[in-house]
């Protein structure tokens, strides 16, 4: 019997972002993206998140390399963190997702470490023993693809993020004719995205957000600031090329938009009218009405040059009164709060905010029902896997599929971690390996465990009670203390009372743990203080500090 294939999501699935999916046969491994996921405001002080790839590494003998579908952060994103342990793995990738990779690179001093090896659409190409193929699809980004994988049990096709715009910016459609020869071969698998999974109909096209430019445009009367995600080359494009013809010129504003849209015009995917580019230096030379702003910080990121335009706090922009900023993109989801509070802060400065969701010109770049379940009757798959989604997005997806022809057994729902086996038996689901999440703060990969994030949460929430106690090393006796210090957990006024008592509780306490022949070990008297001081606190205040007992003895 034939080796079982192994398919097996190590993020993105059951979450939006840090995508990652490996498969495994014949003693070789195939790992499709590697994505991050930004952190939710309950994971303090984190700057990403990526996957855990534990597994990986107790196989990286196995691994042949790492296939990319485009050049989007949560597809991509932590590659410098995984190449630390696979810098020997070759990379392949599209033209524009191969230099924004090494764009990324740079940054983390990789960007010559790495073997980046370019595929195109249409063009087989091998990882290991496994055949594989790379179709275009219509996506936010230029140049990406899905991906087809030929296995010794059948066809496995990768979406990628895609949708099917008939009218793209850059003439660049979902490939229907590649789609039909993949079809006419037979599909063993389909793994297709489900972002938008719970939306009717068809998602719009991208020349959506032209017309919806060219209108704020025409009517705004001083400068016009956009932000927008980075690496949407297409929405840049079009944002200069309109400001152009309003007689506008564009400053580019926020360092990964400059570096990403650098790039995309050294590589041939970016082409403006000529002057209609200005530098940030430029932007105070010129009457209001012939300026336009592209910036980053569509999702209220703290760091962000949106951000900081909105607390008067960047060098090259002031927004005042006049200025119209346009959010061109949707909140992912948790950074609402983020997003709002950047909004509130421009209209106090007196900016025009358009930010609704029917006002603001923007378009999913992701396909909605109408356009999965064409694409599933295109494909027709003997077994299908809903990928890149929340769990009730794969759910929705599942039964989509389910509708249009897929055996109910033949649709699986798997989240992270879960094992898909296939062979001449069929397919099951065949155990869980490790995954999860990997905190990344600052320069630390990993070293911020759940533990760490809980005391981050707990102190974040009810404060800190920290008790210092002086003990004599031969008698245990009380020398000095308790001194006891809170922070953010009772105001000043209502502590002194608090603190007595919770004095006078250690003392006891002490007193009893101390009594007999035999002295504690300080690590018993920190429990004891621990213990006590939880209990007590919890009795009067309904509230759990982080209480820290420091013993020092003399």
């Amino acid at each position: 019997m034939t080796e079982a294939l192994r398919v097996i999501p190590l993020g993105g699935v059951g979450e939006i972002g840090k995508n990652m999916l490996a498969l495994e046969q014949g003693g070789e491994m195939l790992l499709i993206d590697a994505g991050l996921m930004f952190p939710d405001e309950e994971m303090l002080g984190i700057d990403l998140v990526i996957p855990d790839t534990t597994y990986l590494r107790e196989r990286r003998e196995k691994l042949r390399g790492i296939v990319l579908t485009h050049a989007h952060e949560d597809h991509m994103g932590a590659l410098p963190y995984v190449l630390r342990d696979f810098a020997d793995v070759p990379v392949y990738g599209t033209k524009l997702t191969l230099g924004l990779m090494r764009t990324k690179l740079r940054e983390h001093r990789l960007a010559d470490k790495v073997d980046g090896r370019e595929i195109t659409a249409g063009t087989p190409f091998s990882v290991g023993s496994f055949r594989c193929g790379a179709y275009a699809v219509c996506h936010s980004i230029p140049d990406a693809v899905g991906i087809t994988v030929e296995t010794r049990h059948g066809t496995i096709v990768h979406s990628g993020d895609w949708k099917f715009d008939h009218t793209p910016v850059d003439g660049r459609q979902t490939d229907f004719a590649a789609l039909s020869e993949i079809a006419a071969r037979g599909v063993l698998l389909l793994l297709s995205d489900s972002t938008r999974a719970e939306v009717p109909g068809y998602t719009p096209s991208e020349r959506h957000v032209g017309e919806l430019m060219d209108a704020i445009m025409s009517r705004a009367p001083g400068r016009v600031i956009t932000t927008t995600f980075a690496s949407n080359i297409s929405r840049i494009k079009q944002i200069v090329d309109i400001a152009a013809a309003w007689g506008r010129r564009t400053a580019i504003v926020g360092r990964s938009m400059e570096n990403y849209t650098k790039t995309a015009r050294e590589l041939g995917y970016l082409a403006f009218p000529e002057g209609s580019l200005i530098h940030p230096k430029e932007i105070d030379k010129l009457p209001d009405q012939e300026v336009c702003i592209i910036t980053t910080g569509s999702q209220g990121e703290p760091t962000s040059a949106l951000s900081r335009m909105a607390l008067g706090d960047h060098r090259h922009v002031v927004v005042k009164e006049g200025d119209t900023v346009v959010m061109s993109a949707t909140p992912i989801p948790g950074n609402e709060e983020l997003v709002s509070r950047t909004v509130d802060n421009l209209f106090k400065l007196g900016a025009e905010v358009v930010y609704e969701a029917g006002a603001r010109p923007h378009v999913s770049g992701h396909a909605s029902q109408e356009e999965l379940k064409l694409l599933l009757n295109i494909l027709r798959p003997r077994y299908f896997v809903p990928i890149h989604g929340e769990y009730r997005m794969l759910v929705r997806h599942a039964r989509m599929a389910i509708d249009v022809g897929v055996p109910p057994e033949n649709a699986f729902v798997i989240t992270n971690g879960d094992v898909l086996e296939i062979d001449e038996r069929g397919a099951r689901l065949a155990g869980k390996v490790p995954s999860g999440v990997v905190y990344v703060d600052g320069m630390g990969v990993g070293d911020v465990s759940q533990s760490v994030m809980r005391d981050r949460w707990s102190i974040g929430s009810d404060g800190i009670f920290l008790v210092v106690v002086t003990i004599d090393r031969q008698t245990g006796a009380v020398v000095a203390g308790p001194d006891i210090v809170t922070k953010g957990f009772v105001p000043e006024e209502d502590a002194a009372a608090l603190i007595e008592r919770t004095r006078q509780r250690v003392l006891e306490g002490l007193a009893e743990t101390q009594s007999g022949e035999h002295l504690a070990e300080v690590a018993t008297l920190r429990d004891s203080i621990h213990a006590i001081v939880s209990e007590y606190l919890y009795e009067r205040t309904k509230r759990h500090p982080m209480v820290l007992p420091v013993i020092m003895q003399v």
